[in-house]
């Protein structure tokens, strides 16, 4: 037994050798985040397709939110690199960002009330989409809170 953990610990020394500067906490935290945002991720699309394919509703038109799933962070991406990195209260640029973000946030959820209202989509779907919508967004603004940190695994490096 005593070999067996002389074993790991040489092979954990190595992989902290090859990580260099991380430490092993910190990597792991960002393993579970990575784990986690994946999971929530697949949840939320989950919902979105079973509000398309079950047998009831069987209309795929609110697969279009998942333009506004593509959309949503670029704002917020372009806000934050053009923005001057100052300490002040309020930057125009990142606000206008937040506001276009907010716009196909709230777009993404009106757009199945809207096809519900026309009854193009049944009321059941709309409640499915409308969970989806609420999952994958908490995901999106996770994955931001995550990594826009500006430290070494921060989204800005991509």
């Amino acid at each position: 037994m005593g070999d067996f953990n002389a074993k790991i610990g040489e092979r954990n020394e190595g992989y902290e050798e090859v990580m260099g500067k991380l430490e092993w906490g910190k990597l792991m935290r960002i393993e579970r985040s990575l784990v986690g945002l994946s999971f929530s991720g697949a949840i939320g699309l989950t919902f979105l397709l079973l509000g398309c394919a079950l047998e009831q509703y069987g209309v795929y038109w609110p697969l279009f939110v998942l333009l506004f799933y593509v959309l949503s962070p670029i704002p917020t991406f372009i806000g934050r690199r053009l923005s001057e990195d100052t300490d002040s209260a309020s930057n125009a640029c990142r606000e206008l960002a937040y506001f276009f973000t907010t716009g196909i946030v709230v777009s993404a959820f009106g757009l199945p009330i809207i096809l519900a209202r026309v009854e193009m989509i049944q009321w059941g779907a709309c409640g499915l989409v409308m969970a989806g919508n609420s999952v994958i967004f908490l995901t999106i603004l996770g994955f931001f809170v995550v990594f826009g940190g500006g430290d070494d695994f921060s989204w800005e490096q991509w």
